[in-house]
């Protein structure tokens, strides 16, 4: 499926499947290569920023924010095709807007406080902030 169909998607979708569908993409995107606690961790930062009015007031808002995720980066043809991945995403975005409903106290969290992430390859300018983790080929940073 390219990019834009599920866009599309998220655009005609209810609000919970669409913030479903959004934030799979955007673990997809950015961690489908990157060990499960990654993926997780990098739903936890699309989640923790909208919650901190980051970028919108939902996720699709906020994913999709100018350059702050890999859904804006890629071309609108990209092709999902790696389904397996593509299963994993689905569940892992699910079961984290599942945990994040939970009252603060009862959710299970991978990078307390974080609310950007890059790859370790790249400094980016903001990197001399707190970093809370490293998981994978990514770091985890607090920045606001």
């Amino acid at each position: 499926m390219k990019l834009s169909a599920l866009l599309w998607m998220a655009s005609v979708l209810p609000s919970h499947l669409a913030d479903q569908t959004c934030l799979a993409t955007t673990v997809y995107l950015e961690a489908r290569s990157e060990p499960t606690i990654g993926q997780y961790a990098v739903a936890e930062v699309a989640l923790r920023r909208r919650d901190r009015g980051m970028g919108g007031d939902n996720i699709c808002e906020v994913v999709k924010a100018p350059r702050q995720f890999a859904i804006t980066l890629m071309p609108k043809d990209f092709e999902i095709t790696d389904l397996v991945a593509w299963n994993k995403a689905w569940k892992i975005a699910g079961d984290s807007i599942n945990n994040w409903s939970l009252p603060k106290s009862e959710r299970l969290v991978y990078v307390p406080q974080a609310d950007h992430f890059a790859t370790v390859a790249v400094s980016p300018s903001w990197s001399a902030s707190r970093v809370v983790r490293k998981i994978g080929d990514h770091a985890f940073y607090a920045v606001n």
